[in-house]
């Protein structure tokens, strides 16, 4: 059966994503995931014939506020923010997603979105009918007590967000926001902008570039136009102080 799957699944997949770039299209590659890998083989085998690799392109959005979610999403090293938007089009980044977790997950037929979905580091992840993922949880097991925790870890996430926001300053904020990228990053390297930083964190621009320039003197961090390198992770930490716990 395994073995069947896996050979119709990677045929389906067009050519240019089958690069090296491109996590397998297997139990192992969906395992790239880490609450995937959670789930005993079996749970996995039941759920893979139902997986999808997609590609999840920057700035791609997979779902605004108010939407009924179609798909869920497995980023395997992909980095997905979720944003609440104002009425007047401004946004707010309110928790991210990445290989640890899971995107647009609703347990009802007729819920509907809450926030938005934008890729923010562009990657791959597998994706499902959230019908099947629903029918999946209601079934319980360990896939029902994985989402669970990650509804807490996220609901965790929001609450460290709003407390950053009341309490935090903004350098910390931003040590917090490049933290939460890296523990879902493959590298020490970051691919971002200011004006995003900026933006995600309700700042202005010249506040992330007086920041970000202090991280750099003293060695916590290298940044060139477009890309931020992390140099000093505990010293980063440090920094953020009570804004920052590790995914």
């Amino acid at each position: 059966m395994y073995a069947a799957n896996q050979t119709s699944v990677s045929a389906s997949i067009p050519r240019a994503m089958q690069h090296s770039a491109a996590p397998a299209v297997s139990l192992i590659g969906a395992q790239q995931n880490e609450l995937l890998r959670a789930l005993s083989r079996e749970e996995l085998l039941d759920l893979f014939v139902h997986l999808d690799l997609v590609p999840l392109d920057a700035g791609k959005r997979l779902f605004d506020t108010g939407d009924l979610t179609e798909y869920a999403y497995f980023p395997t090293n992909a980095i997905v923010s979720l944003q609440y938007v104002t009425e007047d089009g401004g946004a707010a980044e309110v928790a991210v997603v990445g290989r640890e977790g899971v995107v647009g997950v609703s347990m009802y037929e007729s819920e509907r979105a809450n926030c938005c979905a934008v890729v923010q580091s562009a990657g791959y992840g597998y994706r499902i009918k959230a019908s099947v993922l629903r029918q999946a949880f209601f079934s319980g097991g360990a896939l029902a007590q994985q989402l669970m925790r990650h509804t807490s870890a996220l609901f965790a996430q929001l609450a460290q967000t709003v407390a950053g926001v009341r309490h935090g300053s903004i350098e910390q904020r931003l040590c917090r926001w490049l933290l939460e990228r890296l523990d879902r990053s493959l590298s020490n390297e970051l691919k971002v902008t200011q004006e995003m930083i900026a933006n995600m964190l309700g700042v202005r621009r010249e506040s992330i570039t007086c920041c970000a320039g202090k991280l750099q003197e003293e060695g916590l961090i290298e940044y060139r136009r477009g890309t931020v390198t992390i140099i000093d992770r505990h010293a980063m930490e440090r920094r953020a102080g009570g804004c920052y716990s590790p995914a």
